[in-house]
């Protein structure tokens, strides 16, 4: 493993690291016996839109770190025999179609187990025996990504195989929401929606935020941030941070940071699952127009539950 300040020679980013081992409390008891990624946006699990994405970004190999009780995520993309067996009996094509062809026949899936809750940089070093020398991309599947407005990753997929330096994806958050974020400590001005790096900060103070640019659930990597996770040195919180092995490659190598183009959910979040499930569903033909008249309904009855009654 490359762990010289020598830049990698390969630069083709074609690998992606998926954390899923994650216990999802903020959703329990739902998470209790079935995955937080399995919960649905209208129709599709949630880390199902983080490999769709990916994909269409050019990645073809994935690496999904997993922990106990996530089986039904495996099974997920795997191939249904018996269910398919049975929607071809029926004719139900459509349905059949859904469920055979989750991800193209050119994925590859990895699935390796994290074994403690040790933190992301932790999880993210559990890929390193099949991401080897290459540079990869890691998708934090708790957050989706509209697209609406092209595909961020393959933009930042662009970036490092043009300049060699790795990216994060950023966007501007509060001043007092910083805290919850790991932020950017810029080392220029963002030109065009990319802004040099010079290290980042794990979820600071908002007094003492270098930026509100936060790091929010996409990375695309070089292969030396996997020879400094294997130190194994725990940061903020007793976990190992990613954030740490990025800020001593920002000093290093340098590093960007790309900015959001399109709308981001936090489905870790229960407000954010709620508004993927409406905003992916508004965007349905089939359900938007059925939908809509309930929600237009719903808001008058709760804004007459809230307004203040006259005396």
């Amino acid at each position: 493993m490359n762990m010289t300040n020598t830049p990698p020679k390969n630069r083709k980013v074609t690998k992606a690291i998926i954390p899923a081992a994650g216990l999802g409390t903020r959703f329990l008891p739902a998470t209790k016996a079935m995955p937080k990624e399995m919960l649905t946006v209208v129709n599709k699990p949630i880390i199902q839109y983080a490999l769709e994405e990916a994909y269409e970004a050019g990645i073809r190999e994935f690496i999904i770190i997993t922990g106990r009780g996530k089986a039904a995520m495996e099974n997920h993309f795997d191939y249904p025999y018996e269910l398919a067996d049975t929607l071809q009996k029926k004719g139900k094509m459509a349905e059949l179609e859904s469920v055979t062809n989750i991800l193209p026949k050119d994925a590859r899936l990895y699935y390796t187990r994290q074994g403690e809750p040790l933190g992301l940089g932790h999880a993210v070093w559990c890929g390193h025996t099949i991401t080897g020398d290459d540079p990869f991309a890691v998708l934090l599947p708790d957050d989706i990504i509209c697209r609406s407005n092209g595909n961020d990753l393959r933009q930042m997929i662009a970036l490092y195989e043009a300049t060699g330096q790795s990216v994060v994806m950023a966007e501007e958050v509060p001043q007092d929401r910083t805290g919850n974020y790991g932020i950017c400590d810029p080392a220029g001005p963002m030109v065009n929606g990319t802004m040099p790096i010079k290290g980042f900060v794990e979820k600071p103070n908002p007094a003492e935020a270098p930026s509100r640019s936060a790091v929010v659930g996409r990375y695309v990597l070089s292969p030396r941030h996997m020879a400094l996770l294997a130190n194994g040195k725990p940061g903020k919180g007793g976990e190992i941070q990613l954030t740490d092995a990025m800020a001593t490659v920002a000093q290093t190598d340098g590093f960007q940071a790309h900015q959001l183009q399109n709308v981001r959910f936090d489905c870790g979040d229960k407000v954010g699952f709620q508004m993927a499930n409406l905003y992916f569903a508004m965007n349905d033909p089939y359900i938007a127009p059925r939908l809509l008249p309930f929600l237009q309904q719903t808001a008058t009855k709760h804004e007459r539950r809230q307004a203040p009654r006259e005396a």
